[in-house]
Parts: structure tokens; sequence; C-alpha cells
């Protein structure tokens, strides 16, 4: 095999929609093989992208690469690309197995290697036995399946996948996830995947790349995106995260001290980023990192606080406590563990209180202070 096939490369691409910008100078190299996923909030550029990568748009400015191979002006049914939609199409007349024999059947495929193609990706995606049934037969996650196989069996060099768990519910889209990286490790093509889910990029993607405004904010490995955001947007906009506003005091190596606005001053990593003293940054400590107790820590990082809400959720509680701390009141969340036993009710005081290493600098001051929610267009908006 080519060490070029299935390789992506973008240059520089720009995507206007009259005075509009829609992606602004987009450069990203997609390794053969790598599940890469494009995640950001509504109107960010996400899908502009994928659908410039499909053929679909054409970039204004820049160029686009697959396999090595300009594809900027070429026209979608002659990339090397399959795209699976949040809308299925399969052909509801066509049983499963004549809808994943679609594509080979138009490219005239010997009807015995086409026959062999067909039973390997039904056998792929776990649908052998449901090969005879139609696609009103089947479940939601079972048609989104039959979808990803008429798209790969003819092996394209790359899949694009345009928020194809979007009409899913919760359970079911959540099986999914682990079944589509299964699936696209056992076919070892690269996959290329737009999402507004957090969870959905986080559990499946080698790389991920957070957009907004039509730029990547940050691209780098999920557990490098969570622990350590490149800015207050990509540390909001993941999961949830308490921003607080500092100041920089000193800086020593990677360990920054600094004064938050709420009160005490602490030490935090700052993740190899040149930090000025007097300049405002922002602490980020995730909801897990923060310990509660009802009798004062021994931590630097600790600020008092009432319990606003306590919410149950079977492993883990959300509690959401308020603090002023000597400062602007802020409102914070921890999550409990239930194997840590009962969480805090509504109106105790509690100390609220993290180890250094869970405090993670930002470069830059945050107008959002405390918890941030999950809601991605919300977190957008206030960002």
């Amino acid at each position: 095999m080519s060490t070029t096939r299935g390789a992506v490369q973008l240059r520089d691409i720009t995507k206007r929609f009259g005075t509009m910008t829609a992606v602004d100078r987009v450069s990203l190299d997609v390794t053969p093989g790598e599940f890469l996923s494009l995640l950001g909030p509504s109107g960010c550029g996400k899908t502009t992208t994928l659908r410039m990568l499909a053929g679909f748009e054409q970039p204004d400015e820049g160029s686009i690469l697959i396999s090595g191979e300009e594809v900027a002006g070429v026209p979608p049914h002659k990339r090397d690309v399959n795209t699976v939609f949040q809308q299925y199409a399969l052909f509801p007349h066509m049983n499963v197995w004549d809808n994943v024999a679609f594509g080979p059947r138009s490219r005239k495929l010997p009807e015995n290697e086409l026959k062999a193609k067909v039973d390997e990706m039904l056998e792929i995606v776990r649908l052998g036995e449901f090969a005879k049934r139609r696609p009103a037969q089947l479940s939601g996650g079972q048609q989104q399946r039959v979808a990803l196989a008429r798209a790969l069996v003819n092996r394209p060099s790359v899949l694009l996948l345009d928020e194809p768990l979007g009409a899913l519910d919760l359970k079911l889209r959540q099986a999914m996830q682990i079944e589509l990286k299964r699936i696209q490790r056992d076919v070892g093509i690269t996959f290329v995947f737009v999402t507004h889910d957090q969870d959905e990029a986080l559990t499946m993607s080698d790389r991920i790349a957070v957009m907004t405004q039509g730029r990547i904010e940050q691209l780098d490995t999920p557990d490098a995106i969570y622990e350590r955001p490149a800015s207050v947007f990509v540390a909001g906009f993941i999961g949830s995260a308490n921003l607080l506003p500092c100041k920089v005091v000193d800086v020593n190596g990677d360990a920054v001290t600094t004064q938050l606005a709420v009160g005490p001053t602490i030490v935090g990593a700052g993740g190899g980023r040149n930090f000025v003293p007097g300049s405002a940054s922002t602490v980020m400590v995730r909801p897990e990192r923060i310990e509660l107790s009802t009798t004062e820590p021994d931590a630097a990082g600790r600020l008092q606080a009432v319990v606003t809400e306590s919410i149950f959720q079977g492993a883990s509680s959300k509690v959401i406590v308020r603090s002023n701390g000597g400062g602007p009141t802020t409102e914070l969340i921890a999550h409990v563990e239930a194997d840590r036993g009962p969480a805090p009710r509504t109106g105790d005081h509690v100390w609220v209180s993290w180890s250094p290493n869970a405090a993670f600098l930002l470069p830059e001051a945050t107008t959002v202070v405390g918890a941030t929610t999950t809601d991605v267009d919300e977190v957008e908006a206030a960002l």
C-alpha cells in the first residue's frame, strides 16, 4: 500500500459565502488510517471543510490533497472518498445486501468478486444475518451500519462522516461510537468525522481539530485537548470546566504562581507556555479534580462555599457550589463519586480545594467566571 494512500492535506483553504468567511485559511494533515474529528459549535466551519474534502464545495483559496493528489476542482464522483451523512439515504426497495452491493455493481465488478466483497463487509459491520431485510425492518443503528458498509465496500482511501450519529437516541449513539471505532480499526481506512458532540469526539478520535469561527483553535489528541487546552474557548467547550480569572505573580519553569480574583494565591501548570508576571490569565480546574470537605483542607487552592445544587447522577453526583472567597461571587461544579460517600446537600457549607497539578493555566483572560456549561452553542456565545 502506498504510504500516501488515505493521507489528507489541507493547505490554507478558505471558503466564502458572500461576505461571510466560513473557513479561514485552514491547514491540516491527516495521516493514513487515522480517525480525525472536526469538532465545534454550529457555524464554526467544520461541515464546510468536510464538503470541500468531498467535492460538494470548492475552496476559494488554498489546496486539497488526497493520497498526494490535488483534488480542488475535481468533482465528487472522481475523488477516492465516500461520504456518510446524518440521513442514511438507503434504497428502501432494496434489501441490505443489494444496498451494500450497489457501488460494486455500478463499477461492473465480476459477480463472484462482488459477492465476496459484500459478504465480507456485512460481517465487519455485523449484519450478515440481516442481509435479506429491507431498511424499514432495521433499527436506526442497523441502518447506520448499512450506510457505513455501502460507503466502505469499495474501499475508498478516505471516508467522510457528517454527524452520522445525530439521529440516534442517547444509548444507541453511545453504543455506535464504540462500534464505529471498531469498524474503522478493522478496515484500516482514514476517517474524517464531523461532530458538535464532544463525547463522540473524545471517545472515537485519534486526534481532534477543535474549530471556531472558521479556524482550527487546537489540533491534538483527546487527552491533550481535555487536560491541556490551548485557549479559554477550548477549555470551556470540551466538557465542563471551572474557569478562574487570575494575575500571574511569579514563573518558575512550568510552575506558575497566580493570584486568583476570588482570593488565594496558588501554583498551577503552565503547559510549557511563556507567562509574564503581571499578566492577566485564567486558571482551569476540571470538576472531577475538585475536592469537597466540611473541614478546612491543607491545600493552597481552597475556597469556602455553599452548596446550591446537588444532583444525583448514578455513579456520581454533580454538586454546584457558590463561593465569594473574598472576591467576586463564583459558581463552581464538582463531581463527587458515589464510592466516596454521600454528596453534600443543598445549603451545606463546604470547603472547595484542588491540588497544584489539577490547576492548568491558560494564557488569556476569561469573560466567563466559574463553571462553564456543556451546551456547545451556549459556550460559543459566552466565550
